[in-house]
């Protein structure tokens, strides 16, 4: 995909791999519209980025997983810059350790991590059909990919984030619509670090357990890689290459990687 002239949405972007993706995205050219449930912190992204790219960036506050705020983001995007060419379903949250999470703390990890792209989608894909064009970019998780330690919602959820962009690339990607599924492992965010923080210990395992797999990443390399990715059209982002490496020990000896997670699980506690 080509940024250049584009028009992308970009959710979660009050801070993170999302306003790092903003910046990347403005400075390849493109015009974005940014959102996030934080009012204060998306505008505060989104001055910055505005005082060096003029003209450039809209942002709208409000709940990426609410379908009448996803309308309200493609609307702004329209009306301020055009059709939408990007939509970069970034947003997700990580609640409750272990069987200890909450009905609320479910419903809110799969509308959000999950039910947040399959509106959008709904929304945006009909159009891009239309036009023969349009690309959806999903950030799912390595989670998504090998299992998060400690947090069964973000697992299940980030599993079906991957799965959703599976879906999407298999059934469209025939017909113009591209898609792509970012899978980081530890990036310096505030999700990981409030993890690290935590009074929990198993939220305090979890965020260890990324820590001490691989190097953990700023958000505006992950964003470098997501920009660099979108331009050769891959469907598969990983900015952390263990990740590859583990995804393919997993599928070649199931019971040996679960047996292996175990371990790794015992030895963080």
């Amino acid at each position: 995909m080509n940024l250049e002239g584009s028009v992308a949405i970009v959710t979660g972007a009050g801070g993170g791999i999302g306003a790092a993706l903003c910046r990347r995205f403005v400075e390849q050219g493109a015009r974005v519209v940014a959102t996030d449930l934080d009012e204060g912190r998306l505008k505060s992204e989104v001055e910055a980025i505005a005082a060096d790219h003029p003209g450039t960036i809209e942002a709208l506050a409000g709940d990426c997983s609410d379908v009448e705020h996803i309308r309200a983001t493609i609307a702004l995007a329209e009306s301020a810059f055009g059709p939408v060419d990007l939509y970069a379903a970034n947003a997700g949250v990580g609640l409750g350790e272990n069987l200890d999470a909450t009905p609320s703390d479910w419903q809110t990890s799969i509308d959000v991590n999950v039910m947040a792209h399959v509106r959008a989608a709904e929304l945006l894909v009909p159009g891009w059909l239309e036009r023969g064009s349009g690309h959806f970019l999903s950030t799912a998780s390595a989670a998504g990919l090998l299992t998060q330690i400690g947090s069964a919602t973000y697992s299940v959820t980030k599993h079906a984030a991957v799965a959703f962009a599976e879906w999407l690339s298999v059934t469209y990607g025939s017909r113009g619509i591209g898609v792509s599924c970012l899978c980081p492992m530890g990036v310096n965010t505030a999700m990981l670090n409030s993890g690290a923080d935590s009074d929990s210990e198993a939220a305090r395992q979890g965020a260890k357990a990324v820590t001490q797999a691989g190097l953990v990443l700023e958000a505006l390399e992950v964003a470098d890689i997501v920009v660099a990715s979108l331009a050769t059209d891959e469907f598969l982002i990983l900015p952390h290459p263990d990740v590859l490496e583990f995804y393919r020990r997993k599928a070649s000896d199931y019971d040996r990687w679960l047996r292996g997670m175990r371990r790794y699980q015992d030895s963080l506690a």
